[in-house]
């Protein structure tokens, strides 16, 4: 009778076991970081009417209310929900200390970064001193008993005005090692226009210390290709939408810390240019926002249930359904 009692237990603890498992295959995504860049002291880029703060907190407050609305179990957890620093923090640097911090220890299973770009001196435009005109002139010039005409020419200046037309949007994922070959098929870039963190004292990993080796190593194994799909989705989605596509790309240095330092898939979302007057106007409207937080949404849906079909057992799932995956 007690072997009996015993191997009931083991069973009941066993269905128990796979009932969770299932669960936790249906459940890929439980918990959602929403993270808006920069805020209270750190306005981010200036727009004409705006700043980048402002504008990263509405689209990822509206965001968040989407996800909430589609998935009711689904954990948000966001940064920072006003215009403060995230935790309130004094420092920007602490202030990225805890937006990873965060995210790592609520469980996250998405990290999702909301940013605006800049390009240029000025946003909107600016002024700049150009030659409108040349004027050729003559003058006599004597040269030993000789004399000759000698053509010069005056310039005529005028300010110009030269509209920021840098426009479009793009998402960033953290590439640990430059050489491997999954990170290779990112497009480098080396023209920043984005976020550049270049206040920043936070260290990047270093390769050579054990536990950075292997935190290097998972992310490798688990969370980039997963990265660069939700990225790739989101850019598609924008494509669709009529946005301008300035791609995927990879950033392994300080411009994008928090990237690095997150334990999971992560993401960071370049939703347009506020140094361009259109995309700050669409960007400040009821329909720009809708369309934004729709894309980014669209996206993180389709990465959601390619994940939950991967979780299925193994007869019911195509090569097609999670490809990429």
């Amino acid at each position: 009778m007690k072997k009996v009692c015993i191997a009931f237990t083991l069973l009941t603890c066993f269905v128990w076991t796979t009932d969770l498992c299932a669960q936790d295959r249906k459940k890929p995504i439980q918990t959602i970081i929403i993270d808006p860049g920069h805020g209270g002291i750190d306005p981010g880029a200036p727009g004409m009417k705006s700043t980048e703060a402002q504008l990263a907190l509405q689209v990822s407050l509206k965001l968040g209310d989407t996800i909430a609305k589609a998935w009711p179990d689904v954990k948000l957890v966001f940064t920072r929900t006003t215009d403060v620093l995230p935790g309130n923090k004094p420092t920007k640097d602490a202030a990225l200390k805890y937006r990873a911090d965060l995210a790592n220890e609520s469980g996250g299973d998405l990290f999702i970064a909301i940013h605006l770009n800049a390009a240029g001196h000025k946003p909107g435009g600016w002024y700049e001193r150009r030659v409108v005109n040349k004027i050729p002139r003559t003058k006599t010039v004597k040269k030993g008993k000789k004399t000759y005409k000698k053509t010069y020419y005056e310039y005529e200046y005028e300010n110009v005005w030269v509209p920021n037309k840098a426009k479009g949007t793009e998402t960033y994922v953290w590439a640990m090692n430059k050489n491997d070959d999954k990170v290779r098929s990112v497009n480098k870039t080396t023209d920043y226009t984005g976020e550049i963190d270049s206040t920043t004292t936070l260290s990047l990993p270093d390769p050579s210390d054990p536990s950075e080796k292997a935190r290097m190593l998972i992310y490798a194994q688990n969370y980039f290709r997963k990265s660069l799909n939700l990225a790739d989705l989101v850019q598609q989605e924008f494509i669709a939408a009529g946005r301008v596509n300035r791609g995927v790309k990879q950033r392994n240095d300080k411009g994008i810390w928090v990237l690095q330092a997150t334990g999971m898939p992560s993401i960071l979302i370049e939703i347009g240019f506020i140094s361009n007057q259109e995309e700050e106007e669409y960007m400040n409207s009821e329909i720009g926002q809708a369309e934004i937080v729709a894309n980014i949404f669209t996206a993180i849906k389709n990465y959601k249930e390619k994940l939950e079909i991967r979780a299925k057992p193994a007869a019911e799932v195509t090569e097609e359904a999670t490809k990429g995956f």
